[in-house]
Formats: C-alpha cells, structure tokens, sequence
C-alpha cells in the first residue's frame, strides 16, 4: 500500500469533485484497492503503485476537460475512467469528450457520428437555444434528448420537457381511437422509444410519473414556465408561428431549448406559415441562439435512405412541388 498526494492547481477543486465528491467516488469505486480523501484543493489516495498512477492520469485528464469545456459531467467521468481501466487510457491523445454524449443502460455509448451532429453538441453546450434543421434520419431527435439526458442525469437542469406538434400527414386527432391520451400517444412515440434507449425502464417509468420527464403535445406548452428545464421541441416545422414564439416564451431561469425539424415535411395547411421557417428570419443572429443545418451526408439509417431523400428531391425540383413525405427524424 502506498500513498500520494495531488495538488490541484490549475482547475476549481469544486467542479473537479462534484456535489459532494461524486466525482472522487466514482473513480473511488472504479480502483476498490484505493481510498480517496480531498482536503482544500489536495487530493490524498492510498493504494498500489500501479492505481495511483493510473488515477494520477485520470485527474489529469479531467483537469483538461473541465479546463476545455467550463464544467465536467458525470459522462465526461465514466468516459475517462471507461478509457483508463480498459488500458486504451495509456496514450498521450487527449480525450474528446464532445463525442460521446452519453452512456446506455446496456453498455454501450451515444456519440455524435457525423460532422453536424458533433457542431449540434457543441452548440448545445455553448448556447441556451439551438435549432437543428435538416432531413430525415440524421439523427436531430435522438441527439437532442441525448443531450437532455445528459444534462438531467449531471444535475445541470432539474426536469426534461419533450414536446411535439399534434399535426402528421393524412390523420388528426378527431380521426383516431381511444381517449385523448390514446390519439396523442402516436405521436410522441418517437420520442419514448429514445429515451428507452437510454434510461433503465423503471427510472424513466419514475422519472414520468413524478414529471421529471414529460412528454406532452405542443398546444399543452401554453401558459408554463419551465425552470431549470431542458426543453425539446420536435417536428418543429409544423409548429405554426405563434406556436413557435409560444413556445420559444415557455424559457424560465437556467433552461435550455433545442428544436429540431425538416422545412421540407411542413404538413401544415398550405395557408399556415411554418413557424419554424419563420425563426430562421427572425432569430439568426441572436446572442445565444444558434442554428444547425444538417444535410443528407449526416444521414445515419439505412444506405438506401439517402438515396430516397435525394430521389425525393430531385423529383421535386424537376416538376416544381413541394416535399410532402413524412419520414420522420
């Protein structure tokens, strides 16, 4: 048993620990041969030489982090310790925590894939508004509430809040079955199955029955103030403009907003102007809001999918119509 001491001098000793030295006992608990004590801005660890070389490392490594990006998160910790106790940490290449956004209950992890998704996570954690727009299937929706999780699971917002318009090609809510909750429930089904991806199913079924996580139709955003919340709008493009600044208006102290959509799909009645056309015009150029346009290089189903979507396109441009295909994000 040996013991070592690290004086940390070039990052806040608060943010660097965590509420309550979360973050020392994750890395406690990653090393069951060590003890971790913090007194001040000293760190005190006893173990073997090969531990307290390897968490000398780690630090350090979260000492870069936090320096880069102003805070760490409890993912930026699980990705530095998955690196460092599987051997791939021994290298002098620094970390790019940008990537990964976030860890799933199975194990595995969700990173940003493509160029515009890596710029969409960036922008996130640098501006309280950030409006991704760009076709089908590259990966706006999922990023988004991956980006949520993160946040609520690093205790950076206290509540998530997933809304979309009520409006889909071809149906309206009057045509369908069921009770309100039952003619809503399709539409929102998106948004479910990425958060079942990333939360175990018993805290997500917790986290909804005690509203830390809603999932709810646009027009039920009317009249709210979301505190500390992280606020996702989906399917913007069928927001109708006062929708879109209702929405925009829901934003109490310390949320954040990301709202995604396709100009393309809009499945508004053709005398309706989509709201979130009309935020482009308005809104670019504001001081902490920022926007994202995805293209079908981002696209990250299946191969034929951006194949379909520039087919789709080129058809459209050629006769002069307009794309009405719904195919989701």
């Amino acid at each position: 048993m040996e013991e070592k001491h690290i004086l940390i001098e070039k990052a806040e000793p608060l943010l660097l620990f965590g509420f309550n030295d979360i973050y020392l006992r994750r890395i406690e608990d990653a090393f069951p041969d060590t003890k971790i004590s913090a007194r001040g801005n000293q760190v005190y660890l006893q173990g073997s030489r090969e531990s307290l070389e390897r968490i000398d490392q780690i630090m350090g490594e979260l000492i870069a982090l936090l320096n880069r990006n102003g805070n760490l998160t409890e993912n930026d910790v699980d990705t530095v310790l998955t690196l460092f106790t599987t051997g791939e940490g021994r290298t002098d290449r620094t970390i790019d925590s940008h990537h990964t956004i976030l860890f799933t209950p199975s194990g595995g992890s969700i990173k940003a894939k493509t160029p515009n998704q890596i710029r969409m996570v960036e922008s996130a954690r640098r501006n309280d508004i950030v409006f991704a727009v760009g076709p089908a299937g590259t990966g706006k929706t999922y990023t988004a509430v991956a980006l949520a999780v993160e946040a609520l699971k690093s205790r950076q917002v206290k509540r998530i809040v997933l809304c979309r318009p009520a409006v889909e090609a071809g149906e309206r809510l009057g045509f369908l079955p069921g009770d309100l909750r039952e003619k809503i429930d399709p539409y929102l089904t998106p948004l479910y199955d990425a958060l079942e991806d990333m939360l175990h199913r018993e805290k997500l079924k917790a986290f909804m029955e005690q509203n830390i996580i809603e999932i709810l139709p646009l027009a039920y955003m009317r009249g709210r103030t979301l505190n500390s919340a992280f606020v996702i709008l989906d399917e913007a493009q069928n927001a109708t403009t006062p929708q879109m600044k209702m929405f925009l208006t829901r934003l109490g102290a310390a949320s954040r907003a990301i709202i995604t959509g396709d100009v393309t799909q809009s499945d508004l009645p053709t005398r309706e102007t989509s709201g979130l056309n009309q935020a482009r015009e308005v809104l670019e150029g504001v001081d902490g809001i920022d926007f994202i346009y995805f293209d079908e290089r981002d696209i990250v189903r299946h191969r034929l999918v951006k194949d379909i979507i520039r087919a789709y396109t080129r058809f459209h441009e050629e006769n002069g119509k307009s794309n009405d295909s719904n195919a989701g994000n």
